[in-house]
């Protein structure tokens, strides 16, 4: 009976046509825009956005021609050093005496350079072959300094010529001075071997370094040039280290990769 009389109150009375309809809380069209916003700014990043990422991979600074070992090509004893660690010297330049049963002979640089290592000592005794010094390779004094980074060799097409290079260098502390800063000049086309390695850097350690965790791709990386601060070199800190850096210190590098298009549409 209940249910009854509540139906017939509602017949009997009128129909309130002269009500207006409310449709939605002035709080839900304010959810409803805010989304749709969202979903229109998301589907614009969609197919103009990109995305960055980094690369890390070991490295050294060098320049561009790379280092040489110097073998000597007698075997005897070792004499007499006709140049220190640090010079720069022309190509012939005489750089050590080996003794033999018959005569002295002079050692000479192959090419000009700078003299990074002499291995051999006076009085040491030395076989045809064996490595006596490392040389790197030098036109000239001011020759533009490098970093060569070996990356891992499937990554070679991900890194665009070009890409900012953040550089930690082994002989600055980064939380002080901060990284330095580059760019990637150049790829590497094929992954090297780690004999390619060690031809190029002059030492056979380092080569067996890189190539450890197989074989690298080489990426050559310019340094971004500062005259306001010590080194010469540009830094993410305002002055960077107090000293210069030198050749032949490892590095740790981060090239920042950026792909465009992060979302791929599925088309039946």
């Amino acid at each position: 009976m209940q249910f009854r009389q509540k139906a017939l109150s509602k017949l009997q009375s009128p129909e309130d046509l002269d009500v207006p309809v409310l449709l939605a809380r002035p709080q839900g069209w304010l959810v409803l825009t805010v989304t749709a916003v969202v979903m229109a700014v998301g589907c614009f990043w969609a197919v103009t956005g990109t995305v960055s990422s980094k690369l890390n991979a070991p490295g050294i600074l060098t320049h561009a021609e790379g280092s040489y070992l110097l073998q000597s090509p007698v075997a005897g004893q070792i004499t007499a050093t006709l140049a220190k660690e640090g010079d720069t010297l022309p190509a012939g330049a005489p750089l050590l005496t080996v003794r033999t049963d018959r005569r002295a002979e002079t050692v000479r640089t192959v090419a000009a350079g700078r003299v990074t290592a002499i291995t051999a000592k006076i009085g040491a005794v030395v076989a045809t072959g064996a490595d006596l010094a490392t040389v790197e390779r030098m036109d000239q004094p001011n020759d533009p300094l490098v970093a060569v980074l070996y990356a891992p060799g499937g990554s070679a097409s991900t890194i665009p010529v070009g890409a900012s290079v953040e550089l930690t260098v082994q002989s600055v502390p980064a939380q002080r001075f901060g990284v330095l800063r580059g760019r990637v000049m150049a790829i590497g086309r094929n992954p090297e071997t780690r004999q390619q390695i060690s031809d190029f850097l002059g030492n056979r350690q380092l080569g067996e370094q890189f190539s450890a965790q197989g074989q690298p791709v080489a990426v050559m990386v310019s340094l971004e040039r500062s005259a306001g601060t010590t080194s010469g070199f540009s830094w993410s800190s305002a002055h960077g280290p107090p000293y210069p850096i030198d050749s032949t210190t490892l590095v740790s590098g981060a090239v920042h990769l950026t792909a465009q298009h992060p979302i791929d549409w599925v088309l039946p």
